[in-house]
C-alpha cells in the first residue's frame, strides 16, 4: 500500500465517523432541541422573518446604509447565501439522490427545518458577541461567542475552530469549487465546439487565472466590496438557475404527483422505488438527505456566522432572522428545484453511484438539448465563483483570530494563488479532505451554540416581548 493509498484509507474511515449517524444526529438533534427550546420560532415566525429579511429590500424606506467597518443586513446574507449555495446544490442534490433515492429529497428537507433555528442561533450568537479588530472592522463567529460566551478559558476551543476554518477555506471553499468551474466550462466548451477538445486543461487554466484575479479586485476592498459583490452576484446566480428549473418543471408537470410519492414513500422504504437489490435502506436515505442538506445550507458547521458577523443590524435576533431566510432560500428552493429537475426530466438515476454534475446536465438536456451544459456552466460557475469569494473571507477571519490582522493579505494572496492551483489539478482526495474538515468545524461550534443556548433564548424572549407582543396589541 503507498502513502497515497494509506492517507485515503485514514481520511475515508475519519470522514465515515464525521459524517455519519452520530454527527447527523449531533447537528439535527442540536437543531430539534433549539426548534423546542425557542418555541418553534422559525415556524411561529416564519412570515415576520421573510417579511423583514427578503422583503425589505423592496421596501426604499427600510433602506439600511452602513457604517465604517460594516456591511448591510443583506449583505451579510447575500454573501453568506454565496458561500452556502455552491455545487452542493447541483452535485451534492446529485449524489443525495443517486446514493440515498428519492426519499432523500424528504430528509433533506427535514433537515432544513430545524436547520433554520440553528442558524438563527448561531447568526444572534454572531452579533452578540462580536468585536471590531484594529482596522475597525466588526468581526466575529464561533470562534469569537466561544472566547466572549463561553469565557477565555474556553478560547482554545475558538482556536481549533479557527485552525480548522482557515484550512478548511483553501479545501472546500476554494479548490474543489474551481475545480468544479473548470470541468463544468471546459465541458460546456467542447460540447458547443468540438475543435477545442484535448484543450481542457488550457481552458481550466485561463478560468482558474480569471477567478483569481475576480477574488484578488474583491480582497483588496475589504468586507464592503465582498458585501456589494455578493449583493449583486446571488440575486442574478439565484434567479437564473430557479426560472430555468421552473421551466423543466413546467413542462413536466403531469409527473408531479408520482415524484412526490416517490419522495416521501421512498423516505420509509426506499427499495419500495429503488429495489431492494441496491441495499439502500432507511438509513441510508437519512444519511444521505440530511448529510447533503447540512453540507449545503451548513447549518451548525458555523462558517456563515462570520459573514453575518460583519452587518449594521439592529440587533442580534433582527440579523438571527436573516439565517432562517438562508437556510430556506439555500435548501428549501434552490436543492428542491435540483432535486424536481432531476426526478421529473425523467432521465435515468445511476443508483448505486455518485455521478455528480454529469446528471444534472442529463436532466437539462431532457429539455434544453445541447444548451443544457451551458445553462449547468453558467450556474455552477456563479454558484461556486460566489462560493470562492465568501470563503475567502471566512477563511481571512479565521486566520485573522490566530495570528491578528497582519496576516490578512498574505493569506488572501495564497487563497488566490490556490484558486488557479484548484483548476488545474485532480483534486478527488482534496474533495475527501476538505468533506471531513467541514465536518470537523461542526464540533465545536455545536458545543457552543448547545452551551449558549440560555443566551438565545433569552434574546429571542425579549424580542418577542418587544416586536410580537406590540404587534397583538395592535
Amino acid at each position: 500500500m503507498t502513502l497515497m493509498d494509506k492517507i485515503i484509507e485514514i481520511n475515508s474511515t475519519v470522514n465515515g465517523i464525521v459524517w455519519g449517524i452520530p454527527m447527523l444526529i449531533l447537528i439535527v438533534g442540536t437543531g430539534i432541541y433549539m426548534t423546542v427550546r425557542l418555541g418553534f420560532f422559525q415556524f411561529r415566525h416564519f412570515g415576520y422573518a421573510i417579511k423583514n429579511t427578503i422583503g425589505k429590500v423592496f421596501d426604499k424606506s427600510q433602506k439600511v446604509e452602513a457604517k465604517e467597518g460594516a456591511i448591510t443586513p443583506m449583505q451579510a446574507v447575500t454573501t453568506a447565501l454565496a458561500a452556502t449555495v455552491g455545487t452542493g446544490n447541483i452535485v451534492g442534490v446529485t449524489g443525495a439522490i443517486a446514493l440515498g433515492g428519492p426519499g432523500a429529497v424528504f430528509w433533506m428537507e427535514v433537515s432544513a427545518l430545524v436547520g433554520m433555528a440553528t442558524k438563527f442561533s448561531e447568526v444572534t450568537l454572531a452579533i452578540k458577541y462580536r468585536e471590531k479588530n484594529d482596522k475597525g472592522d466588526w468581526v466575529g463567529g464561533p470562534m469569537y461567542y466561544i472566547k466572549n460566551g463561553l469565557g477565555k478559558k474556553w478560547a482554545w476551543l475558538g482556536g481549533v475552530f479557527a485552525v480548522l476554518g482557515a484550512i478548511c477555506a483553501f479545501g472546500i471553499g476554494n479548490m474543489t469549487q474551481m475545480n468544479s468551474i473548470a470541468t463544468s466550462i471546459s465541458s460546456a466548451i467542447t460540447t458547443l465546439i468540438p475543435s477545442t477538445v484535448g484543450s481542457e486543461g488550457t481552458i481550466a487554466l485561463i478560468a482558474g487565472i480569471v477567478m483569481a484575479i475576480v477574488c484578488a479586485v474583491t480582497y483588496l476592498g475589504g468586507i464592503k466590496r465582498i458585501g456589494e459583490v455578493t449583493e449583486k452576484l446571488v440575486p442574478v446566480m439565484a434567479i437564473i438557475y430557479i426560472v430555468s428549473s421552473l421551466i423543466l418543471i413546467f413542462i413536466h408537470i403531469g409527473s408531479f404527483p408520482e415524484i412526490i410519492r416517490q419522495i416521501v414513500v421512498g423516505a420509509f422504504n426506499p427499495s419500495a422505488i429503488v429495489g431492494g437489490a441496491l441495499g439502500i435502506g432507511i438509513v441510508e436515505a437519512m444519511k444521505r438527505g440530511v448529510g447533503r442538506g447540512v453540507f449545503s445550507n451548513e447549518a451548525g458547521l458555523g462558517s456563515a456566522p462570520m459573514a453575518h458577523a460583519a452587518a449594521e443590524t439592529e440587533g442580534p435576533v433582527h440579523q438571527g432572522l436573516y439565517g432562517i431566510f438562508e437556510v430556506f432560500a439555500d435548501t428549501t428552493v434552490i436543492c428542491t428545484m435540483t432535486s424536481l429537475v432531476i426526478l421529473m426530466s425523467g432521465v435515468e438515476i445511476p443508483y448505486g453511484t455518485n455521478p455528480g454534475v454529469l446528471l444534472t446536465n442529463a436532466a437539462f438536456s431532457a429539455t434544453y438539448g445541447q444548451f443544457a451544459s451551458v445553462v449547468v456552466a453558467i450556474g455552477l460557475s456563479l454558484f461556486a465563483g460566489s462560493t470562492i469569494l465568501s470563503w475567502g473571507l471566512y477563511g481571512t477571519r479565521c486566520a485573522e483570530y490566530l495570528f491578528g490582522t497582519k496576516v490578512i493579505k498574505p493569506y488572501q494572496i495564497l487563497f488566490c494563488i490556490m484558486v488557479v492551483v484548484g483548476a488545474t489539478m485532480d483534486l478527488s482526495l482534496a474533495w475527501d479532505i476538505a468533506d471531513t474538515l467541514n465536518a470537523c468545524m461542526a464540533i465545536p461550534n455545536l458545543i457552543a451554540l448547545l452551551a449558549l443556548s440560555p443566551v438565545v433564548i433569552k434574546l429571542a424572549k425579549e424580542y418577542g416581548a418587544e416586536h410580537f407582543t406590540e404587534k397583538k396589541k395592535a
